[in-house]
């Protein structure tokens, strides 16, 4: 739900419809019809070539991977939806399909990697790199030069110390501290 009100303020695009479960098709979601199943992909990739995934990222990047895969396969387009309400520096590079939360702080010379989740309040400090589907959840800071693997997930309030390298798909609870070796 989250994602519906960065693409409102942002006014850059219309959402025409949801996909969700089975017992949600049909019922409306803050004002949205939900328009079918994942099944129903290939036809509203016709209608309209704009998707943006929307799933959340605990535990495991799978599901959002897997869902931003099948999208690009049948031909869809991934926008960067950015919250009015963030800071993102101008040479910053955001990829495709990846949200900027409201509050969010992104530095000079941050790369962003596809189908990223930065959520609301977190920084992102100058020279760090995030790889492809990751998810920084809300309150985190990234310090400088800080490297986090694809698939990772960085939980609420967690601090990372400038210049660490996080593996890939490592997932980091809330409120940890992070430290270089």
């Amino acid at each position: 739900m989250a994602c519906i009100g960065v693409v409102e303020a942002e006014k850059r695009f219309q959402i025409i419809g949801l996909l969700g479960r089975k017992e949600e098709v049909g019922r409306r979601i803050l004002g949205y019809p939900v328009l079918g199943t994942d099944e129903d992909l290939p036809d509203l990739v016709r209608k309209t070539s704009h998707v943006l995934i929307a799933i959340g990222q605990i535990k495991t990047p799978i599901l959002r991977q897997k869902a931003f895969e099948k999208a690009g396969s049948l031909g869809a387009r991934f926008p960067v939806v950015r919250s009015p309400f963030s800071h993102v520096s101008p040479s910053a590079t955001l990829g495709d399909g990846t949200i900027v939360m409201p509050g969010v702080i992104i530095q000079p010379g941050v790369e962003v990697g596809r189908n990223c989740i930065l959520n609301s309040r977190c920084l992102v400090e100058h020279g760090v790199n995030i790889g492809d589907h990751c998810h920084i959840s809300t309150g985190a800071i990234l310090n400088g030069d800080v490297r986090v693997g694809p698939g990772s997930f960085v939980g609420s309030g967690v601090v990372v110390q400038e210049g660490t390298v996080v593996k890939p798909k490592s997932l980091i609870p809330m409120g940890k501290i992070v430290r270089r070796r």
